[in-house]
């Protein structure tokens, strides 16, 4: 299995746009899905483009992660997975490989629990607690690791894994591209970033990655070009992850997103075609 390394998460505060259309500067709009768009500084209409948050968009995005993250596209099949891949991060788990040592997975088995008390997971909190911020499994072992796999067999489980996906993850990517004006692309290449590198405000993480982006080119929403912008982008990403071995391998920009690009396909259509780690994916439609 391919691990996502080197991620120091914190949760994200942007704010998270819920409604199907979100205005962004300029004559763009996004919508969650298909439709017409009015221009708020024109009132010109304009075909909306479709953003990450659409249902199919969404399905896309979680398989292009899980062919990086699992080596397969089959990202349902990943609520179940737990592991330790040798970070320093403790174990690795679920659909977007929430970890012991970094405080995700612990909001996750918290919420879980919230909703559903006595689930398999709750009594090892107290345990989740003691070890975040460390890669020790003190207190959780093979036990905890079959409490997680039959927790995953329930679907309040598996939707407490969707729904931290989307409130840490997922939902900030998409609104923070949203509002600088990119497509489907650009949001995913921010969901990407952020679920490898997280948003701690370190020299790695998202925000920073962006900012120096920003130092190269201008995004749409503030007059610049797309592909230039998101070319700056995937440069400085890649420079963010050969910061760390684990990393070193940047296939999932180069081989992946970057192929995207080059095509011109910044709204992420099917069919796509990519390699990761020199494995080869598609998605038909």
């Amino acid at each position: 299995m391919h691990a996502h390394l080197g991620r120091s998460r914190k949760r994200l505060t942007l704010l998270v746009a819920t409604g199907l259309l979100i205005a962004v500067p300029g004559p763009t709009a996004y919508a969650a899905t298909n439709g017409t768009a009015q221009s708020s500084s024109t009132g010109v209409a304009h075909t909306a483009r479709i953003g990450l948050d659409d249902p199919h968009k969404k399905d896309i995005a979680m398989q292009l992660v899980s062919s990086a993250e699992n080596s397969s596209l089959d990202w349902k099949a990943q609520y179940k997975y737990i592991e330790d891949i040798n970070d320093g991060r403790g174990y690795t788990a679920g659909i977007i490989g929430f970890c012991s040592g970094t405080g995700d997975m612990l909001d996750l088995v918290e919420l879980y629990t919230a909703r559903k008390p006595g689930n398999p997971l709750a009594k090892f909190l107290p345990a989740l607690r003691q070890v975040n911020g460390s890669d020790s499994h003190a207190g959780l072992g093979g036990s905890f690791e079959k409490a997680w796999a039959t927790a995953a067999g329930d679907a309040d489980f598996r939707k407490a894994q969707d729904d931290e996906r989307d409130r840490v993850y997922f939902n900030p990517a998409v609104s923070r591209g949203k509002s600088d004006g990119l497509g489907a692309l650009g949001q995913f290449a921010y969901y990407d970033a952020i679920v490898m590198h997280g948003d701690s405000g370190d020299r790695d993480s998202f925000g920073s990655i962006r900012a120096n982006a920003l130092k190269k080119a201008k995004p749409p929403a503030q007059g610049g070009d797309e592909t230039t912008y998101l070319n700056a982008f995937l440069d400085a990403r890649k420079v963010a992850m050969k910061h760390e071995e684990a990393h070193s391998d940047t296939s999932r920009v180069d081989t992946e997103q970057r192929v995207f690009l080059k095509a011109g396909n910044l709204d992420l259509n099917p069919p796509l075609t990519w390699k990761v780690y020199g494995d080869s994916y598609s998605i038909k439609n």
